[in-house]
């Protein structure tokens, strides 16, 4: 078979399908998503398998769906300074067994975590109760302060699930050039933070 006719055959082949990772039925492109807990991994679950195994005290959490942007929410540049994030952009989660927040900023690398001293985060939740309904492991506040540098307006927060919180750490590893980032990547910031925006729902 020449090259030509092997890439016309694929063609005509039906694109694979979605599978559940857990008991391999077929799935939508758009499902759920459960978090193996202990490894931070996400896996794609049919509803059957959502409903059996997303219970808040198994191995597997499911991820919610909602997705907020808190227009109100108060975080100084002094209270920003004191998070100890080296970049504008960063996602915070409360893990469960623990109760420990952990600050995670994309890289080209990948991600990379802290841990937040309890008191530091107090103070923010004091002032932005709405964090007090963020489910543990599974949802996370999300820091745009990228400004306007980099085409973006005033900072932007939203309360997130975890599932979203991991795609922009695999855009920025994906996109990313050279040592700034590259005009592509940048691009792509901006309609996922779009995307944010207009997606919110409870």
């Amino acid at each position: 078979m020449t090259g030509f006719a092997a890439l016309q055959q694929l063609a005509r082949r039906p694109a694979a399908k979605e599978r559940c990772d857990l008991c391999g039925s077929a799935i939508a492109e758009q499902h759920d998503h459960l978090l193996e807990t202990e490894k931070r991994r996400l896996v794609c679950a049919c509803r059957p398998c959502t409903i059996l195994f997303g219970d808040s005290g198994q191995r597997y959490r499911r991820v919610p769906t909602r997705i907020l942007a808190l227009g109100n929410f108060h975080l100084s540049g002094s209270q920003w300074e004191s998070l100890m994030v080296p970049i504008n952009m960063a996602f915070f989660y409360r893990g469960g067994a623990e109760g420990k927040v952990t600050a995670v900023y994309p890289s080209p690398a990948g991600a990379t975590e802290s841990h937040l001293e309890l008191e530091t985060w107090q103070r923010i939740e004091k002032e932005n109760p709405v964090l007090l309904s963020m489910e543990p492991d599974v949802e996370a506040l999300v820091v745009n302060r990228l400004g306007e540098q980099h085409g973006f307006g005033e900072n932007q927060y939203f309360l997130a699930p975890i599932d979203q919180c991991f795609r922009l750490v695999g855009l920025v590893r994906k996109h990313w050039r050279g040592l700034s980032g590259g005009s592509d990547l940048w691009e792509h910031l901006r309609e996922y933070f779009a995307e944010l925006e207009g997606a919110q729902h409870a």
